[in-house]
């Protein structure tokens, strides 16, 4: 996969009971994810003939007219035109799952009909339970799903009042890693990049820590120093150092983290 837009060459292709392969359009707008499902698709289900990528609403709006697939894996939140605007035209001609990092969404969906749903990020194990459920459902019609986006409709916003970070794309050398938050045992500023600290070792990001302070939960991260946001779950204790600065004792790290003052307040129970 190249990138967003149509495949001719792979539709209309036979499986080995010499039936039309079913056909598959992902839409999704991060690139990585999108090629990540992709991958194992192509992984768990050879037989799904995927004729097109979208990286937003109106890719996908076109290529659902032009390729007619069988199955739309379609992200609910999309830039150009939601997700739930592209389900709004689907009108039962393909089968829907769909792909979003709220769990309201998922459940809704899945219980007004909709084929399956994929919670962000991707579980292998989840995927399998889905392909299974759609080759159940490709024997019949495709579900009209009017119900569900009234529903949704009904219901105000589409988003959450409060949309925090859930996962980061992050470099590992020459590799493009996706990492969720709750790996994360802090993140530093380190010159142009943030430095991001996990079990399994350091990635970098160039998202400024003052974006990411904005974008985390700050129930679950807390800022200790101008220069680094921790993990409250992954914090073992407190201490002071020779010079009487306070620092951070994590779990599952050997790193000691500075507590400026100003920000001693958060461990005054411990």
């Amino acid at each position: 996969m190249n990138g967003p837009g149509s495949l001719p060459p792979s539709a209309g292709a036979l499986t080995s009971t010499g039936r039309a392969a079913p056909t598959a359009v992902v839409a999704e707008d991060e690139a990585t994810l999108r090629h990540e499902l992709i991958e194992r698709l192509e992984q768990l289900w050879p037989e799904l003939s995927i004729v097109g990528e979208a990286a937003d609403g109106v890719q996908a709006l076109r290529l659902l007219d032009d390729c007619r697939p069988d199955v739309l894996f379609l992200d609910i939140q999309m830039p150009g035109a939601t997700g739930l605007d592209v389900a709004r035209q689907v009108q039962g001609r393909s089968h829907v799952v769909f792909v979003t990092a709220y769990d309201h969404y998922a459940v809704s969906a899945f219980d007004e009909g909709a084929v399956d749903y994929l919670l962000k990020p991707l579980e292998p194990a989840r995927l399998f339970t889905a392909i299974n459920r759609v080759k159940q459902r490709l024997a019949g019609p495709p579900v009209d799903l009017g119900a569900v986006l009234s529903q949704w409709g009904a219901r105000g916003p589409a988003t959450p009042a409060r949309q925090f970070l859930r996962w980061i794309n992050a470099s590992v050398g020459q590799t493009l890693k996706l990492i969720t938050v709750d790996e994360v045992l802090y993140f530093q500023s380190d010159s142009k990049y943030t430095r991001v600290a996990t079990r399994q070792g350091e990635a970098l990001i160039r998202k400024p820590l003052k974006e990411l302070v904005d974008e985390l939960d700050p129930q679950q991260f807390w800022q200790i120093h101008r220069s680094t946001l921790v993990n409250a779950a992954a914090v073992a204790g407190v201490s002071r150092d020779f010079r009487g600065r306070m620092q951070v004792k994590l779990k599952e790290s050997d790193d000691a983290l500075i507590v400026a003052e100003s920000y001693t307040h958060l461990f005054r129970q411990m």
